[in-house]
């Protein structure tokens, strides 16, 4: 895990109301964190995925997931780092919400 990936997981995410797992298979897809509970994925973006071919495979993946009902949140490392208490109320505000009618983001 990535720095933010283990800052989320270790100070949040492994404590959350509803219980995630890390590095979860999703169809031809791994996400760095689910809820199965609430079919959420949360995703933590680095560099990497800020070029435009990157860009494209997440506009992919994204659309793929939510063709099958699953939910996804991208936070950048950046959020997560320097706004780590937004970050973690957008995740609740999500586990709040019922499955058919997500937060929009």
């Amino acid at each position: 895990m990535t720095a933010p990936e283990k800052k989320l997981w270790f100070e949040f995410l492994r404590e959350a109301p509803l219980r995630f797992t890390r590095q979860k298979p999703l169809a031809d897809f791994v996400a760095d964190f689910y809820c199965a509970g609430r079919q959420l994925v949360i995703e933590i973006d680095g560099d990497s995925h800020f070029d435009p071919v990157a860009e494209k495979r997440d506009r992919i993946r994204t659309a793929a997931l939510k063709d099958q009902g699953i939910q996804v949140l991208r936070f950048t490392n950046a959020e997560v780092m320097q706004n780590f208490e937004t970050v973690c109320e957008i995740i609740l505000e999500a586990l709040r919400e019922s499955p058919e009618n997500p937060p929009a983001r």
